[in-house]
């Protein structure tokens, strides 16, 4: 088949456009067209007045090969990659071991989901519950029920990607065209088709439930194996350079710059199962799992990550901003953005993770913290567009020394946030207009909070450092510049955002297993390697086919012994 891209037709074209399009691009007629299908469809609107569509479409022809020599020269004309998923191997008949699969949101479920389908027998482990008793104690929390701390927006089945806006694109390069894998899946679990072709593609918190139960029950008829409930409370480690019985018990004998190979994990429950060969899928809030790690002489960076609030406005007025008289279009659907915008005190200010027609929802993991997050549902048709409005940050500049010193400074933030909220969850948020004047906020405006529990007007400044609000009160005017409205005086601000990515990184070499641990495979976003449900799922098939080709490797090397 053939690839055309970069085709653009109005917004408002009939149902014979897009052929009629392919025909007059490869200057062909009825009689040598034979079939297209949609691979990707996006839409331009820079000029909201004419927005146009963006095609891109595989096309079955007659004659191939002459109309691709035709078109040599022309980039838009391309042969269609072959993008089916390959396994890279297949577990052997005389496997003794299984691997471990510890977290089960987006990277756990998809590394769990290859190897199962190569043959492996994943046992997971995932400390929080299955994904509907799980939904069940997180919307308990924002109805004012006490925090679940293994049972929440960032624990549990599904991970902290199911209580969002269920994004499923990023930037990172795919060359071997896992993205795609990632959606058969999910469309194989129940999402709408249409996530294969949009450019933007989301699923929405209701949908992720129902498909990540279906992944659940392929993974059991493949053979896997599941423990909910259960943490990771350590590793059992072995030290190269010792005996190979001799396993580490105390933390004073752990050093980062020692070699280390797993030989076993224990968990919470006080089950102990060997494992030589485990993933590591924690997401970017397992602290405990991360400070127990760094004991146990796991080699672990400090990254960077950004702080800062989410912002609401009322959607109507970004849909009107971006999309003009053509708002409410259902093809273009709510709107959403992307900003950025570099200070003067050389600060980057960002929009992230933006939920169109979604709620800010109650992100807490530990007692006694306040942080926030997006989520949106599959429809969109909530009345409010949210985004978290951050200042990037480094452990070079803002937190040095300690690797674990960014997960206190989160934890600060969220104390200071959770005092300043009230002390029973409520979120401390501030208007726009007051925040960009410095003062704390007394009533609400036209723009009404979706928080839940609830809210307490105050100044958001008292949370953060000076340089993260000079930062963003310089950012919002010239984002108004960009969207017109986002500086609205009783737009709302509500804090605080913390949990943009993991502050720390697990370092892995090219064969991704941890730089000083054998048979520890750090992944997705908790080990610094992913931001989003897509790139979490594309790193979790990587590290999966990895571990597959390793554990092949060593049972070959053993069935070889004399």
């Amino acid at each position: 088949m053939l690839r055309l891209t970069d085709i653009k037709l109005p917004l408002d074209h009939d149902e014979f456009a897009i052929k009629k399009a392919i025909l007059e691009k490869l200057e062909i007629d009825e009689e040598q067209f034979l079939s297209f299908e949609i691979y990707k469809r996006g839409y331009d609107a820079r000029n909201n007045k004419n927005i146009l569509l963006i095609y891109s479409v595989d096309v079955e022809i007659k004659q191939q090969d002459a109309l691709l020599s035709k078109f040599s020269n022309e980039p838009h004309v391309r042969l269609s990659p072959d993008m089916q998923y390959k396994f890279v191997t297949h577990a052997p008949s005389n496997l003794k071991d299984r691997p471990v699969v510890v977290g089960l949101g987006p990277c756990g479920l998809f590394a769990a989901l290859i190897l199962a389908q190569m043959g492996f027998r994943p046992i997971i482990i995932e400390r929080g519950k299955a994904v509907r008793e799980r939904t069940k104690d997180t919307f308990g929390f924002w109805r004012n029920k006490p925090l679940n701390p293994e049972s929440n927006v960032q624990f549990g089945e599904g991970g902290a990607g199911t209580f969002s806006d269920g994004k499923l694109y990023s930037q990172v390069k795919d060359r071997k065209h896992y993205g795609r894998k990632v959606l058969h899946e999910f469309v194989a679990a129940g999402a709408p088709q249409e996530i294969m072709y949009v450019s933007k593609p989301h699923i929405g918190t209701f949908k992720l439930v129902n498909m990540v139960e279906k992944m659940r029950e392929t993974i059991i008829a493949l053979g896997g194996e599941f423990r909910f409930s259960s943490r990771l409370e350590k590793l059992n480690l072995v030290s190269e350079a010792d005996d190979e019985t001799q396993a580490l018990e105390n933390a004073d004998q752990a050093s980062q710059n020692k070699s280390y190979r797993l030989k076993g994990l224990y968990l919470s429950d006080g089950e102990y199962i060997d494992c030589e060969h485990l993933i590591l899928a924690i997401g970017h809030s397992a602290r405990d799992t991360f400070e127990g790690l760094y004991k146990q002489g796991v080699y672990i960076e400090a990254k960077p990550f950004s702080i800062g609030f989410r912002i609401e406005h009322e959607q109507s007025m970004i849909d009107r901003a971006r999309f003009g008289d053509n708002a409410g279009n259902p093809i273009l659907g709510a709107a959403d953005y992307k900003l950025v915008h570099h200070c003067k005190n050389g600060r980057t200010v960002y929009s992230f993770c933006m939920c169109p027609g979604g709620t800010v929802v109650a992100a807490a993991s530990e007692p006694g913290r306040v942080v926030t997050n997006g989520m949106s549902q599959y429809s969109r048709h909530e009345r409010n567009a949210n985004s978290a409005i951050v200042v990037g940050i480094s452990p070079e500049k803002d937190y040095p020394g300690h690797p674990l010193a960014g997960i206190q400074l989160q934890r600060d933030l969220e104390t200071m946030a959770f005092e300043l909220g009230g002390e029973n969850y409520f979120a401390p948020a501030q208007l726009i207009g007051d925040f960009l004047a410095g003062k704390a906020s007394e009533d609400l405006g036209d723009v009404k909070p979706s928080y839940t529990p609830g809210i307490s007007l105050t100044d958001l400044s008292k949370i953060v450092p000076t340089f993260v609000s000079d930062a963003i009160q310089e950012a919002i005017p010239a984002f108004e510049r960009q969207i017109k409205g986002f500086a609205k005086v009783d737009g709302l601000l509500t804090g605080v955002e913390t949990r943009t990515s993991s502050p720390i990184c697990i370092k892995r070499n090219k064969d991704y297993q941890s730089i000083n641990v054998t048979g520890l495979y750090p992944a997705g976003e908790g080990a610094g390697y992913a931001g989003g449900i897509w790139s979490a799922g594309i790193d979790g098939i990587r590290v999966a086919e990895a571990l597959a080709l390793q554990m092949v490797k060593q049972t070959l090397e053993e069935s070889n012994k004399p």
